[in-house]
């Protein structure tokens, strides 16, 4: 199942097979926005319908699934046609979108919902948090600590990679001499943002846990 929802149509032409992973695709887009829609209901009750689907569509973005595709490293795993791979195939953000809604699917398939939320929901908090507060998410961390008596934080550019034309920079979060956050995106000021998002997902894990 991993091996098809890794095969795009290109190298199932040349080699002559007899499946892709379009499929896959097709069934891992209904999964992933199920998943997403549930979590979202579930986690967010007094969240207005607009905010919700608005929130939706940004986690399930093409963009926001490529992002992820990369940290999971899905690009060297694809399984593509000569002239795809030689155009750059790899690092194309539809291509990466369909492989890991494919992925999804084939876990579906192979596991169920449950093996499906496994999968999704650990990536759905952060996209969530920026979508609904992507202008805000530094501000809001900066006055989240500084409500429990804590120094500003602060961003550490730690290393940028991919080619010119679509660049990826690591970025770290730091609070109090520690890093507590760690994000990558195409401009460093996304990437920060994504990192002040992260943080204060940690920090309402651990009141939660509290």
């Amino acid at each position: 199942m991993l091996e098809q929802a890794l095969t795009h149509s290109s190298f199932a032409n040349e080699r002559g097979l007899e499946h892709d992973n379009e499929r896959l695709e097709f069934l891992g887009d209904s999964v992933l926005g199920l998943v997403v829609t549930a979590w979202l209901f579930r986690c967010h009750p007094s969240a207005p319908e607009g905010v919700l689907s608005r929130t939706r569509s940004h986690v399930v973005s093409a963009e926001a699934l490529a992002r992820r595709a990369r940290e999971l490293d899905l690009g060297p795993a694809l399984r593509l046609g000569h002239g795809e791979d030689q155009s750059g195939g790899r690092g194309k953000q539809s291509l990466l979108a369909d492989a890991l809604e494919a992925v999804i699917g084939a876990v579906f398939v192979d596991g169920g919902l449950k093996a499906a939320r496994h999968l999704v929901e650990p990536w759905i908090q952060v996209e969530a948090a920026e979508a609904m507060d992507a202008p805000d998410a530094k501000s809001d961390l900066q006055e989240a600590l500084q409500g429990q008596g804590l120094e500003a934080p602060s961003y550490r550019h730690v290393g940028r990679d991919g080619p010119d034309h679509d660049p990826v920079f690591h970025v770290e979060c730091w609070v109090g001499g520690r890093a507590v956050a760690a994000a990558s995106g195409h401009s460093k000021k996304e990437a920060e943002r994504r990192a002040a998002a992260r943080a204060l997902a940690g920090m309402e894990d651990s009141s939660s846990g509290a």
